[in-house]
């Protein structure tokens, strides 16, 4: 399984229509994607106007092929994309270990 990991960075006054924004989108456009297996978006407490999502995928081509790849991508930023004050920081990520 990989982790993308995406910072992302907003206008703080717009949090409400950002929160139920990305949560719509993640849940109506990304979660229909090959290989989709689940999402988290966490809020920054420190600095307003900071998101992280989480996005788990089976692997990184069903994230940077196939859904990059698919009008569902462009869907996707036409929901949240407005609201970016600078392009997300987007990382996969691969499991070492947990408890």
């Amino acid at each position: 399984m990989i982790l993308e990991h995406a910072d992302i960075r907003i206008d703080p006054s717009k949090a409400s229509a950002f929160e139920e924004a990305i949560l719509r989108g993640a849940s109506t456009v990304i979660s229909t994607a090959k290989g989709f297996q689940g999402f988290k978006v966490n809020r920054s407490i420190e600095s307003p106007g900071r998101y992280l999502l989480m996005i788990y995928w089976d692997t990184l081509e069903d994230h940077t092929v196939g859904f990059r790849g698919s009008p569902a991508f462009a869907e996707w930023r036409a929901i949240v994309g407005p609201f970016f004050a600078q392009p997300p920081v987007v990382e996969h990520l691969e499991l070492v270990g947990k408890s």
